[in-house]
């Protein structure tokens, strides 16, 4: 597994892919059950064997999450692979279809996945566990009622993230 960080204005991203390229994980810092550096050594609870520092695979993430940023860039075209139980993949497929500038709720989510109502929670569950912030778009999950919800990346990211794809105007909390 490679990995690297980019800066950005959300802080240092760290990014992780896997021995083809594939992008894995993007964590931000502070993240809640996101990936971190400790003396050089990528840290998630796995183990951190064959894990190497090389900015190489990811020339063309970091040069499409600075498009983003910059606000010229609205869909990530990258090799992502990500692991999770069925259910996950398909709430993070879900995820990967709600377009820049828009946002949907945990309650629509659960719908297009095929879930009940009472499975909401699940879905946020699911949402909660996505290893790849911003590029599968995390932050464009609110609440039923509007109100900006849990961000693994924490509430005043998801608030820069959908101000800058023009979803909100900056100051809602």
């Amino acid at each position: 597994m490679y990995w690297t960080s980019v800066d950005s204005p959300l802080g240092p991203l760290l990014l992780t892919a896997d021995p083809d390229g594939a992008l894995t994980s993007l964590s931000v810092p502070g993240q809640k059950g996101g990936r971190t550096v400790q003396d050089g050594v990528v840290r998630d609870g796995a183990v951190p064997e064959g894990r190497r520092h090389d900015p190489g695979p990811f020339r063309a993430a970091e040069e499409q999450l600075a498009a983003y940023f910059a606000a010229d860039l609205k869909e990530f075209r990258l090799e992502l692979r990500s692991e999770g139980t069925a259910f996950r993949e398909r709430v993070w497929a879900a995820l990967d279809s709600v377009p820049y500038g828009a946002t949907t709720t945990y309650g629509e989510i659960a719908a297009r996945v095929g879930a009940s109502r009472m499975a909401v929670r699940a879905v946020g569950g699911a949402i909660g566990a996505n290893p790849l912030l911003i590029v599968r778009p995390c932050h464009r999950v609110i609440g039923a009622d509007g109100s900006l919800t849990g961000y693994a990346g924490g509430l005043e990211r998801k608030v820069r993230l959908l101000t800058l794809e023009g979803s909100l105007d900056g100051t809602a909390h």
